[in-house]
């Protein structure tokens, strides 16, 4: 990192030498200009925040980038006196500080700074040191700063803090004395004071004497007048005292009778509880053996159906098979048939063929038929054996044909019983789908119900709740407001009565007018009490028809008198508006509020144009004070009527406003028991849950069987039809291949018979050849006819008997095939009647089950019967408790009353006994305090306990014992005139205590009016002299350390003025000259200012300058080179008071043109050469060309970058506008 001038290669740099030269430094920017500043800076004490860097080990060469050049790094300044003497100052870089050397030895900070102020370098005003930027920023410091600028270079500042301090001390002596003074005043002012007092006292004492006379006869009266009093009071509470204690003796026993009437009557309701939790117990019991019940009906109900559907079935299966076993009977019986028919056509055969032997040719005859025969059978015998194929083919289509016939009737017959199996599976369909049809609609009302009858159930539930906490709240009410209690008889009467009357007129008799109306707000109730007076329980009605019905009624009845108010009656003053505005007060209408909207009427009547008032003092004044005489009342109740009557408050009236109070009570309790009705009701809509376990087990038994039903339906349509008609399909099928079969059949047995009657025909005409001689010989047409006679007969018995055959064949099948269709309906049939057998076993033991759980039931249902009838006669016999518990708690009600108005009467007197006592106790301890000197038979004074007793005072035990203590207190009234103790009325008691304590009073009056004095005058006088000698003495001590202060103060202060005026002066002179000077200009002005004269540098000073050729403008108007040329004016003015051996200026010129560069310049090199050497940095050739000397700074490389000086001494080359201007300056001179 750059330092002031970084020392090459670690060693030490010689920055300055102090001699009187004008020399420039002119590096190019960024060559290390700032070096040389931050060297100087350095080594004259700067502190580290102006240099550029954080910490001090920055400043060495090559820090900043982690690569310092050295551990150490130092900057010297060498000083030369004129005398040659050397002086050497040097700052040294070691590790995290610095050292400071003087002539090479080390010294501590502040000694280095004071051999800087030796040869004029001040570290703390800069007196030597310009840094780059800071010329405007001098010129455009504060007042305050400028002022602190002066001190500095003045010195003046060392005494800133003497001077506070001793300032300080001196307003501090001077207020002390100030106050010494003061108190001298008032000390002097008492002494007066207490001869006059005493003066005073003497006369006083006198007075008091007489008054203390008069106030131990008033006590004696009063004390006198009361312990009458007292033994009269004690007397009566004795008596009143035994009265109560015979009436607690009645109350104690009527409260054990009633105690053990409630004890019994808890017992019972204890006993009811658990009977009704018995009940609920078994409720619950039933409510779950029920739907066990409902559910093992339905179990049974089903295996029934189930049953009887198998028996049917077997049923059906048994006729089939009895139709079959009938079948085959049948089929038995035409086998036997046609084998008997077959034996009687065998023996019928053989006597024809017996016959037919008997008729034959001869033997010639017989031999040439049979050649005859050969022949023709070698002839024809390819045709024979062609017609003996085509018969067998005839043959076997015609027994397949036959076959197929049986086929196609056993497969007719088999579709004909699909399809009735098909039927009686549809009509079974419908009547499951009816059924369940039925089940859904009765699922879906009984779900209906379970969800209306749940939502109602939950709905009772959560009111339940509502009504629970409604009614615990109004309960709680009651029971605070201590309200819970018992009309008495005459009030129920009057109850009665106006339900009578409401009943009679229900149109006309509204009610009583406190039931009809209420106040706004409950501070409002003793004042419309007392309003309303008499009509507050005025019964109201609509018409003075009506009125008197009600009237005669309650005559007729022997009922108390009523007052009624008829609306159509009332005369009602109209309202009159202008009161409500009024402030303070409300009309009585107004706080009065009503639903009932004719009442209106009846209120305005009652009410009048009243007026409701805050307080006691706004009634009053609103009654009497304004222009005409109003009704008003106040809140508690107090009355001013215009006449001028006022009527109290009292505790009557507070009673009847409670009337209020008790109608809210009365809405509360009606409120109560509709709630607890409501309590009832929704009780038994919870007791519902039965009902609905029951409705839910219905619907859980209806869902069972409709999913049997559907799951049976299902079967039937998805496996029985499907199966059925898949079969029936196939038969169907069957029976068009075995139609097309036969029909194939028929047409090939057709062909074939044409065929063999074709062959027939050949074989007959080739017959006919050969035969034709033999029958013309033997006298036949033909062979044939020959043969037929002789062979049809064999041919008709073959084929006879081929049918027997053919029948008996077929029989036989059809009898296989029926008796193993009847083996298998009878295993089927075996097999459904154990099914059977295994379900009414089934059905037998849920029948049982249901008997048991229906055995159940009833017994549970006859033991809750039971129950409830027990519940109902227990209940009977609690309401009958009840009834005596009630009347026992109205007898102990009445003798509670009575007691309690016994003790009320007792309390009342012993309450006066007491107030008594308390007089007597604090007119004792009024003597006492008053310190009285009443005369006694026995006890002191000094015994009365100095506790002021109060009629709230709590009864204890101290103030009993206090009681006690004073009754052995005997006066002695020898002193008290006899016409006082022979006064008996309470009048002449009264009025002569009125005069006694008047004349007191007069007498306290006139002391009053002189003003008590003080009694300890004299000593109070002794005081008031020592204090005032005291307070002389004080005061002169004071104004002796005052006067001291003030002199040290104000030598501080002149040392300080005389330093402070003599810088400010000799700048104020300087600057003008100095700025005049760099202008060039006469005309320029530049001065100083100072905001307080007397003491400068405790305000601000002001600077301002007139340029030359402008006017007057403040400093912040001035342009950049007018602001730098003052504040260089400002700052040679103030160097020049205390002139430092150098001065270093950086970049002065930055703000300046040529021609101000030109000035000042000029003027700087006139300074150089007169009075100090000059250093200035400048970056423009127009400044340092006019110096002495010039100091170049390069950097340079070697292993590591660093700064390189050079310099040029320009006194060599002489500068001829300076020689010229020289000249011209002489001759102007000259």
């Amino acid at each position: 990192m750059g330092t002031a001038v970084p020392p090459p290669r670690g060693c030490e740099h010689e920055a300055l030498r102090a001699r009187r030269l004008w020399r420039r430094v002119a590096p190019a920017e960024g060559r290390g200009k700032s070096n040389i500043m931050d060297a100087a800076s350095f080594v004259m004490c700067e502190k580290i925040s102006n240099l550029r860097v954080k910490s001090i080990r920055e400043l060495i060469h090559g820090a900043h980038v982690g690569k310092p050049v050295s551990s150490t790094a130092s900057v010297k300044m060498v000083y030369c006196e004129e005398n040659g003497e050397e002086k050497t100052f040097s700052r040294v870089i070691r590790g995290n500080c610095s050292e400071f050397l003087f002539n090479n030895k080390s010294i501590s900070r502040s000694a280095y700074i004071s051999e800087l102020e030796k040869i004029g370098i001040l570290v703390k005003a800069r007196n030597c040191l310009i840094f780059q930027g800071t010329v405007e920023s001098i010129a455009m410091k504060k007042p305050r700063e400028r002022t602190q600028l002066f001190e500095q270079i003045s010195n003046s500042w060392e005494y800133a803090e003497d001077y506070e301090q001793k300032k300080k001390k001196m307003q501090q002596a001077e207020e002390d004395a100030q106050f010494n003074y003061n108190k001298k005043k008032s000390i002097a002012a008492e002494r007066k004071q207490a001869k006059i007092e005493k003066e005073e006292a003497e006369h006083y004492q006198t007075l008091i004497k007489e008054l203390d006379e008069e106030k131990i006869e008033l006590q004696l009266f009063r004390l006198y007048h009361n312990e009458k009093n007292i033994y009269v009071l004690k007397k009566s509470l004795d008596e009143k005292n035994m009265e109560a204690s015979l009436k607690k003796q009645s109350l104690s026993t009527a409260e054990d009778a009633f105690r053990a009437k409630k004890k019994r009557l808890g017992v019972l309701n204890r006993d009811q509880q658990h009977m009704e939790r018995e009940l609920k117990t078994l409720e619950a019991l039933l409510v779950q053996q029920r739907p066990l019940y409902i559910k093992a009906k339905e179990n049974t109900s089903y295996q029934i159906k189930k049953v009887e559907m198998s028996k049917k079935l077997l049923r059906d299966k048994e006729k089939s098979c009895d139709k079959e076993k009938q079948n085959i009977k049948e089929l038995e019986t035409e086998l036997n048939d046609i084998e008997k028919t077959w034996r009687a056509f065998e023996k019928k055969a053989e006597e024809v063929l017996q016959r037919a032997a008997d008729i034959e040719l001869g033997e010639s005859q017989v031999e040439r038929y049979k050649e005859l025969k050969e022949i023709a059978r070698k002839k024809v015998a390819t045709l024979n054996q062609q017609l003996e194929k085509l018969r067998w083919e005839q043959k076997a289509d015609e027994e397949r044909l036959k076959l197929n016939w049986r086929k196609k009737k056993e497969v007719e017959e088999n579709i004909k019983q699909t399809v009735e199996q098909v039927e009686e599976h549809k009509r079974r369909i419908e009547k499951l789908e009816e059924y369940a049809k039925i089940c859904t609609e009765s699922l879906a009302e009984k779900k209906q119900k379970e969800e209306l009858l749940t939502k109602e159930i939950e709905n009772a539930t959560v009111r339940m709740a509502e009504v629970n906490e409604e009614l615990n709240k109004i309960v709680g009410e009651l029971q605070n407001a201590r309200m819970d209690y018992h009309e008495g008889r005459r009030q129920q009467m009057r109850a009665e009565i106006l339900e009578s009357l409401k009943r009679l007129y229900p149109d006309s008799v509204f009610g009583r007018l406190l039931d009809l109306c209420h106040p706004i707000h409950k501070k409002y109730q003793l004042a419309v009490t007392k309003v309303f007076s008499k009509y507050m329980t005025a019964i109201v009605v609509a018409t003075e028809k009506t009125a008197k019905d009600c009237i005669r009624f309650l005559k007729q009845e022997r009922a108390e008198p009523e007052t009624f108010l008829a609306l159509d009656y009332l005369d009602v003053k109209p309202i009159n508006e202008k009161l409500r505005e009024i402030k303070g007060a409300k009309m009585m209408v107004d706080v009065v509020q009503t639903p009932f909207a004719p009442l209106k009427k009846v209120i305005q009547f009652v009410s009048g144009n009243g007026l409701v008032c805050e307080t006691v003092k706004e009634a009053k004044q609103i009654a009497f004070d304004g222009p005409v005489r109003l009704k008003t009342v106040a809140l508690d109740g107090t009355l001013f009527l215009k006449s001028g009557v006022i009527s109290g408050g009292s505790s009557d009236l507070r009673f009847k406003a409670r009337c209020w109070d008790d109608k809210e009570i009365n809405t509360m309790k009606e409120r109560r028991d509709s709630l607890i009705n409501e309590l009832k009701d929704l009780m038994k809509i919870k007791r519902k849950e039965a009902d609905l376990k029951q409705l839910y087990a219905q619907c859980h038994g209806t869902q069972t069987r409709l999913k049997y039903s559907q799951s049976e339906l299902e079967l039937i349509k998805k496996k029985h039809l499907a199966n059925l008609y898949t079969e029936k399909s196939k038969l169907e099928s069957e029976l068009v291949n075995i139609e097309s079969q036969l029909d194939m059949l028929k047409e090939g047995v057709a062909q074939r018979k044409e065929k063999i009657e074709e062959f027939q025909k050949k074989i007959n005409e080739v017959e006919d050849s050969v035969f034709r001689e033999f029958c013309e010989e033997i006298g036949i047409e033909n062979i044939r006819v020959y043969e037929q006679e002789h062979v049809r007969q064999q041919e008709e018995i073959d084929k006879k008997r081929l049918e027997f055959e053919n029948q008996k064949t077929r029989l036989n099948i059809q009898l296989e095939y029926n008796r193993d269709h009847l083996q298998k309906s009878t295993d089927a049939i075996s097999k459904l009647r154990e099914t059977v057998h295994k379900d009414e076993a089934e059905i037998t033991r849920l029948q049982k089950d249901e008997e048991k759980l229906l055995k159940k039931v009833n017994e549970i249902m006859e033991e809750r019967q039971q129950f409830k009838d027990r519940l109902s006669a227990h209940k009977s016999e609690v309401i009958k408790a009840q009834n005596e518990v009630e009347e026992f708690r109205k007898t102990l009600l009445t003798l509670n009353r009575e007691a309690t108005k016994l003790q009320k009467e007792a309390a009342t007197i012993e309450t006066a006994l007491e107030e008594k006592r308390l007089r007597r106790h604090n007119m004792l301890l009024e003597c006492k305090v008053q310190d009285l000197k009443i005369k006694l038979l026995s006890g002191l004074l000094d015994d009365i306990s100095e506790v002021e007793l109060r009629p709230e005072t709590e009864d204890t035990q101290t103030t009993s014992s206090i009681y006690e203590r004073e009754e052995a207190i005997q006066i002695d009234y020898s002193s008290l005139a006899e016409d006082l103790k022979d006064l008996d009325s309470d009048k002449d008691i009264q009025d002569h205590l009125n005069q006694m304590q008047q004349e007191i009073k007069s007498k306290e009056s006139t002391l009053m009016k002189t003003a008590a004095p003080n009694l300890r005058a004299v000593e109070k006088l002794q005081i008031a002299r020592g204090k005032f000698q005291e307070s002389i003495d004080a005061f002169e001590t004071s104004r002796k350390e005052a006067r001291t202060c003030k002199q040290e103060f104000e030598q501080v202060k002149k040392r300080r003025y005389e330093l402070f005026s003599r810088c400010f002066e000799h700048a104020s002179v300087a600057i003008d000259q100095i700025y005049k000077k760099l202008c060039r200009n006469s005309s320029a002005q530049a001065f100083l200012s100072p905001e307080n004269p007397e003491e400068p540098y405790l305000e601000g000073i002001g600077f301002n300058c007139v340029a030359p050729g402008k006017r007057f403008m403040p400093m912040d108007c001035l342009s950049g080179g007018e602001k730098s040329v003052a504040a260089l004016a400002l700052v040679f003015a103030i160097h020049s008071f205390r002139p430092a051996p150098f001065f270093i200026l950086d970049e002065i010129d930055a703000a300046l043109d040529n021609t101000n560069i030109d000035k000042v310049s000029s003027f700087i090199r006139e300074q150089a050469h007169e009075q100090l050497q000059m250093i200035v940095i400048s970056l423009k050739e127009e400044f340092y060309s006019k110096a002495d000397a010039l100091i170049g700074v390069c950097p340079e490389h070697d292993d590591i970058m660093f700064s390189r000086v050079l310099t040029l001494d320009l006194t060599e080359y002489p500068d001829t506008d300076d020689q010229e201007r020289t000249e011209t300056h002489k001759r102007s001179s000259e």
